[in-house]
């Protein structure tokens, strides 16, 4: 294992009990998914955050769920990986999209925040978009004068909570791949 291979994967959410199952929170509940399956606990609380470390596939890998809001996801992750020395291009970002359909997956290399605040307060902190994300559907709201925040701090329906976590296993792959350095081969597989 290389010393130097150390990836940040941070899912982003609110912190509060009532934003639990809410389509801002995509991002966080598929950390969730990645801990239980990779076995590592999202519970030391330090950079604003909770998160854990181990060890995936001979790759050093940290998750974090931060606990700033939405807003200022990156007053959590640019200290943390400051820290552990982790450049911006082993950053990978989980986080809600409104402009895929629930459970669609968006991965990309880099990129604008698109209008996603918790990606533009990233991109400032981190001083660049060069980093990996991971982009989940959540769906578009039911109609255009719908309220934007009404809609990502809405609980996902049944059947596209279930949409989403049926996305999961492929999620992981994606995220894999991308740490193998194939993120072209994870848009490939992935995206859609």
């Amino acid at each position: 294992m290389n010393a130097n291979d150390i990836w940040l994967i941070a899912g982003l959410g609110n912190p509060e009990a009532k934003y639990e199952g809410t389509r801002h929170n995509a991002g966080f509940a598929a950390l969730d998914s990645l801990a239980g399956k990779w076995g590592i606990s999202v519970s030391k609380t330090k950079f604003q955050g909770l998160w854990g470390q181990g060890e995936v596939d001979g790759h050093k890998v940290v998750l974090l769920k931060p606990l700033t809001y939405m807003n200022l996801s990156g007053d959590s992750i640019a200290p943390l990986a400051g820290f552990f020395k982790i450049p911006a291009d082993h950053v990978i970002v989980l986080c809600d999209d409104i402009t895929q359909a629930p459970g669609k997956l968006r991965i990309r290399p880099s990129g604008s925040a698109g209008g996603h605040n918790g990606l533009k307060s990233i991109i400032a902190r981190l001083g660049g978009e060069n980093f990996p994300r991971i982009r989940i559907g959540v769906g578009a709201k039911p109609r255009p004068d719908y309220d934007l925040a009404d809609w990502v701090l809405g609980k996902f329906p049944p059947e596209d909570a279930k949409a989403m976590a049926d996305r999961y296993p492929d999620l992981e792959a994606a995220a894999k791949l991308i740490m193998d350095g194939k993120l072209g081969l994870a848009q490939s597989k992935y995206n859609g």
